[in-house]
């Protein structure tokens, strides 16, 4: 399964607005310029994360987007939802399907059944804070490495 760029660069957004929270809004184009990413396209993912509820937009000169929560309340599993709907290995295994006649006796069913449910526990479990916090984990490993190369 290959999530679309819908989830990939929807997820890079809300990150660039998490780096931001609780210092102001961001605009698109400064998101699609850090990110390097189609401001177009973020116009159209925007709207569905604010239809959703995790961000809100702010008319005006210093106008913008900014998450509606903080990052640690916010889940991968939500971001990615919103603009990609269920994730799952077969249409058989998801809610609004028709309820299979072979479910029953349907090992391969219970295969897919298995794995949607341990990527929904992956990304429920993985916040935007968690994501900032491996950020700076990582940014604090470079420059560990390069005060290492200079020492």
């Amino acid at each position: 399964m290959i999530l679309s760029t819908k989830g990939r660069y929807g997820l890079k957004m809300m990150y660039e607005l998490a780096l931001k929270y609780g210092s102001g809004t961001m605009s698109l184009k400064e998101i699609a310029h850090k990110q390097q990413l189609s401001e177009t396209y973020l116009e159209q993912l925007i709207a569905h994360v604010r239809k959703a509820g995790l961000v809100t937009s702010i008319r005006g000169a210093q106008g913008g987007y900014e998450l509606s929560r903080k990052p640690g309340e916010i889940t991968v599993g939500e971001i990615i939802r919103t603009l990609e709907g269920p994730l799952a290995p077969s249409e058989c295994v998801l809610e609004d399907e028709p309820e299979c006649t072979r479910a029953e006796y349907c090992v391969t069913r219970l295969i897919w059944e298995k794995i949607m449910d341990s990527i929904n526990n992956v990304i429920d479990s993985i916040t935007l804070q968690d994501m900032l916090n491996d950020y700076h984990k990582m940014k604090k490993n470079r420059e560990g490495e390069k005060n290492d190369e200079h020492s």
